[in-house]
């Protein structure tokens, strides 16, 4: 099971996520997002637990617990929703501003 951990303090890592988890059963992953233009920590991260059970557990005990001085919001994580969007591309809108010849 993939769970969501949120508003963890800026200074834990992932290492320290692994060990906090790794208290409920087998963990196969641990991350703290960072930031890629700065390399802080977003303040939240994923944990993988294959055993449903331990998840649950975990989430059930860890859940508005205090962690390195942060209360952190521990549940399931959802999927990542499609926004429909598939990509940057320019779209021009009517009646824009662009350059029209016919003006010149």
């Amino acid at each position: 099971m993939n769970i969501f951990v949120a508003k963890l303090n800026f200074k834990t890592t992932s290492e320290q996520l692994l060990e906090l988890f790794e208290k409920f059963g087998e963990v196969s992953s641990a991350k703290v997002i960072m930031d890629k233009a700065t390399n802080r920590s977003k303040g939240y991260g994923f944990v993988e637990m294959p055993d449903d059970n331990q998840a649950f557990s975990a989430i059930n005990d860890l859940n508005e617990t205090e962690v390195d001085g942060s209360t952190i919001v521990v549940k399931k994580a959802r999927p990542k929703e499609s926004t429909g969007n598939t990509g940057g591309g320019y779209q021009r809108r009517e009646g824009g501003g662009g350059f029209n010849k016919s003006r010149y």
